[in-house]
This record gives structure tokens, sequence and C-alpha cells, in this order.
């Protein structure tokens, strides 16, 4: 299977990819850890996260 077409770079470390991958069910803890004590929301999905290269679109809380 061909791997699929990212809509931008390092869009494979962004929440909203991990999450439609089912990465929150299969590694929890590691996910808390990208969203605990968050720093930054994502313009697009409104997720948020500590570090600004999780997100698609982030702006500074």
């Amino acid at each position: 299977m061909p791997k699929p077409k990212m809509p931008h770079p390092a869009h494979d470390e962004h929440l909203c990819y991990l999450q439609n991958l089912g990465y929150i069910e299969s590694n929890l803890e590691d996910y808390k850890k990208l969203v605990k004590n968050p720093k930054y929301v994502c313009k697009n999905c409104g997720r948020a996260a500590a570090e600004e290269k999780n997100l698609c679109n982030p702006e500074k809380l």
C-alpha cells in the first residue's frame, strides 16, 4: 500500500494526523506527553499541544 500524501511537511507529527491513525488508543501515555501543559492551539482544528511542531497551524496561547 502506498504511503499517503501529506498535505504539508512534517504533517506526520501533527496531532490531527496521529488521531486519524488511532494513535491515542494505542499510545495514550505518549499522546498525553504531547498535550500536557499546552502552549499552542491549532487554528485549524482547535487541538492544543505543548510544542508548535505538533500542530498544523499553531498559535501561541
